[in-house]
């Protein structure tokens, strides 16, 4: 790896684990494994949205450009939302494409990610079908962005137990229980639906 590249990542790794915004905005950053290259991330779901109290994890990976180019980060913790993909943890945010700048840090990244948590941007969607919900059916979105979080980032929010019994019921038709609260998430939570996706697909 470029040194400029290694000396800036070490830099920036200091600077967040002592900064007091950061630990203030609950966003944490450490190597993986002793390698510059690649870092591991985590936010905490911002106060009054559906992710609050839950942890989440993020994967970056460190270019030999850097800081010239962006770091490539997705979501490892699955999360219901316009901007990250439900399936894959790719972010749809500008900062990381076309309107990074040099001048910007990992801690930038991390408070920028936090962000957008709390501000989806639904017509710039990287998760069409999340989108669309958020657009559509905004109560909908909420329970499901609430389990979501609940279910893989340990928030203890108010859930709703009737997810859990039609996650359940799919369970014993022999859907494993991710493919069934993806499939759930994806058709509003209607069961007939929720079917006809998982034997379709």
């Amino acid at each position: 790896m470029a040194n400029i590249a290694t000396q800036r990542v070490s830099r920036e790794l200091n600077e967040v684990q002592r900064s007091e915004e950061a630990a203030n905005s609950l966003i944490e950053l450490k190597l993986v494994e002793s390698n510059c290259t690649h870092l591991r991330g985590t936010i905490c779901g911002p106060p009054d949205t559906a992710y609050e109290g839950g942890t989440f994890n993020l994967d970056i990976n460190i270019p030999e450009t850097y800081p010239f180019n962006p770091p490539k980060v997705k979501f490892i913790t699955k999360i219901w939302h316009p901007n990250i993909s439900s399936v894959t943890g790719a972010i749809c945010l500008d900062i990381l494409k076309d309107q990074w700048a040099a001048a910007m840090t990992l801690r930038t990244v991390l408070l920028s990610i936090q962000a957008l948590l709390a501000t989806p941007e639904p017509d710039d969607p990287q998760d069409a079908v999340v989108a669309k919900q958020y657009k559509e059916n905004q109560s909908e979105f909420l329970k499901t962005a609430r389990h979501w979080a609940s279910a893989y980032a340990g928030a203890r929010n108010k859930d709703h137990p009737e997810l859990h019994t039609k996650i359940e019921q799919l369970n014993g038709m022999g859907f494993d229980q991710e493919s069934a609260r993806s499939a759930l998430s994806q058709c509003n939570w209607d069961l007939e639906k929720a079917i006809d996706h998982l034997t379709d697909g």
